[in-house]
């Protein structure tokens, strides 16, 4: 199609003005609900590790762009900058709807309202725009012999398109990389990560998560802590289990269940005593032989246990490996744990075990690192927690010659409760990151989670308390997410986006 010197003068002059107007309302729109906009670009699949500098750039530019198309002498330096900056929003949404693990919200105003595959479409229809308008204005300036750049559109615009694509997928590449590993503490909220599918009131509060096998969960009680609870993950049947102890003798004082697939221990590391036995009968089979004390211990197999006690230097906690069929049977791993301050309140944590990873893993509650172990209790690596507490903050107070040690001001906590199947742990955390909602924080439990076998974080989601009660426990197994909060046992399914991160050959 043919258009004379007035068709295309006209065309040019309506493709600028459009472009005023989208870059003026959108730069508008951001500038007008500024916070807001910080917090969508925080949970941008691309852009969360550069949301600050970009709130601020976004806006700018586009400002800057539409005053370039306003002035006549600027006009092509406004139509080449406007058609690289819509290349890269257009390519933005290309990857978050083709490669990113997530959808986030849009960006503000009436774009808002568009679905992501309009608003590509809307984009590819103003890159056609500013081609066309690139490719008019070099016409007339060749009939009028006043072109002063000797590339023609056809090499140019192909390069600026290329460029600006190019921007935007390393910008993708580097932020992923920051987030996973190097996070400034930016939260990626999924809240479709999980979906509340069954709730089950168990009427009393004492309950905590023993484990689970393939078709059922259990739960221990602390008040009647030789009944265990298995409920079928359809929530339709239940039983009370009670484990058989012939020596009555014993002076257990704080027993602890665990199970694992169709075994169960029963331990108190108080006395000490590990006992196994079969699910199958609830009989005890065997003990373990002169086991450690300990405060803290998960099973690696029937004969072997990672334990924590605090037998360290000025009875500061130490991991240990306890196992039962070697001639020397305990092995301590002292450089495990590292003292900040006293050595027992700034190193308690939570101690866990992947037997699909054959990794344990300890997460402190004061401090923002994760370690990660194998089987022999040989350090594999000292991980991270996205907050940026590295640094217990608590007050310890020496009392009777330094003998007695208590906390003498409330701790800031920053890990509260934890479960780790396979390779993916759940964390929940009680610090707030940047450009996030103050409600969820009021209303919600915050849990994040990370990939232990890449040492990367993955995303975030809210658990929802109920009335006044938070999370108190949950429990991860291939397809649900199980949680307990007050009276209530919560079973959450996982959506695709998590399933696919979990590690289950």
């Amino acid at each position: 199609m043919k258009f004379n010197i007035k068709s295309k003068s006209a065309i040019i002059e309506i493709v600028c003005l459009l472009y005023v107007l989208l870059f003026f309302y959108a730069a508008v729109s951001k500038l007008l609900d500024f916070e807001n906009f910080q917090v969508q670009l925080g949970q941008s699949p691309l852009l969360s590790a550069f949301a600050s500098p970009v709130s601020f750039f976004v806006p700018a530019i586009e400002l800057l762009i539409a005053t370039f198309l306003f002035v006549p002498q600027l006009r092509d330096y406004g139509l080449y900058a406007s058609l690289c900056l819509m290349t890269m929003f257009t390519a933005y949404i290309y990857i978050v709807l083709h490669y990113s693990s997530f959808v986030p919200c849009s960006c503000g105003g009436i774009l808002e309202k568009m679905s992501w595959n309009v608003h590509l479409v809307f984009n590819i229809f103003f890159v056609g725009l500013a081609v066309l308008a690139i490719v008019l204005s070099y016409k007339l300036k060749v009939k009028s012999n006043t072109v002063k750049n000797k590339f023609s559109p056809i090499k140019t615009i192909p390069i600026f398109i290329s460029l600006s694509t190019v921007a935007i997928i390393a910008l993708f590449l580097a932020s992923e990389e920051i987030m996973q590993h190097k996070n400034p503490f930016v939260r990626r909220y999924i809240k479709r990560s999980v979906h509340l599918v069954h709730t089950k009131d168990l009427k009393y509060n004492s309950y905590y998560f023993s484990g689970s096998s393939a078709d059922k969960i259990y739960l221990g009680n602390y008040t009647t802590p030789l009944q265990i609870l298995s409920v079928d993950t359809s929530f339709k049947f239940e039983k009370t289990n009670k484990i058989e102890i012939i020596d009555h003798q014993i002076p257990f004082q704080a027993i602890k269940t665990l199970v694992r697939g169709k075994q169960f221990y029963l331990m108190d590391g108080t006395v000490p005593c590990i006992y196994t036995g079969s699910t199958i009968n609830w009989k005890i089979t065997s003990d373990l032989k002169e086991p450690p004390r300990f405060t803290a211990a998960e099973p690696i197999d029937t004969s072997s246990f990672i334990f924590r006690n605090n037998t360290g230097v000025r009875s500061a906690n130490i991991l240990g490996i306890y196992f039962q069929k070697k001639d020397t049977k305990i092995q301590y791993a002292p450089s495990l744990l590292q003292k900040q301050l006293d050595g027992i309140f700034d190193t308690d944590g939570m101690l866990l075990y992947s037997g699909k990873m054959q990794r344990a893993v300890y997460v402190y509650f004061y401090r923002n690192e994760i370690i990660v172990a194998n089987k022999e209790g040989k350090l594999v690596y000292r991980g991270k927690t996205i907050d940026t507490i590295s640094k217990a903050k608590i007050k310890v107070a020496f009392l009777k010659n330094e003998t007695v040690r208590k906390m003498s001001a409330p701790p800031l906590i920053v890990n509260s409760q934890s479960t780790l199947h396979n390779n993916l742990l759940l964390v929940e955390s009680k610090i707030p990151g940047l450009y996030e909602d103050p409600a969820i924080w009021k209303h919600a439990s915050v849990i994040d989670v990370y990939d232990i076998r890449k040492n990367s974080y993955i995303l975030s989601f809210p658990i929802f308390e109920i009335g006044e009660n938070k999370l108190k426990s949950m429990l991860l197994t291939d397809r649900h997410l199980f949680v307990l909060i007050g009276t209530k046992l919560l079973k959450y399914e996982l959506r695709e986006n998590l399933k696919k991160e979990m590690e289950s050959n």
